[in-house]
């Protein structure tokens, strides 16, 4: 259903990347919101070495329609080589929220 809501869950290496990836994926009209959450710990496994960074998290609220132009203009800004982009179907919602995502998602 290309008018499914998703909400995109991507990881930056630090605000002012999530901050400058946001800014273009609304003004460009790829997603209707991006709400940033500053300051977290990712540990994880790299070439097999164990490792911990800090990161910051946001969500982008968007269309099933508007997820292959978006996760291609994230990876296009993203400086990590396989960034963390996940979409997940929001199941339901307010009416008129979820109209306000599908209007300002493709309206760049």
């Amino acid at each position: 259903m290309t008018d499914a809501v998703l909400w995109v869950w991507v990881t930056a290496s630090d605000a002012e990347e999530a901050t400058t990836i946001g800014r273009a994926l609304v003004r460009e009209g790829l997603a209707a919101c991006v709400n940033i959450l500053p300051g977290h710990t990712a540990i994880y496994r790299d070439a097999g070495v164990l490792r911990e960074a800090e990161e910051t998290a946001f969500v982008a609220k968007t269309t099933a329609a508007q997820f292959e132009p978006l996760r291609a203009r994230i990876r296009a800004l993203h400086s990590y080589e396989l960034p963390a982009i996940l979409a997940l179907p929001a199941m339901d919602g307010d009416p008129d929220f979820v109209e306000w995502i599908r209007a300002g998602a493709g309206a760049g």
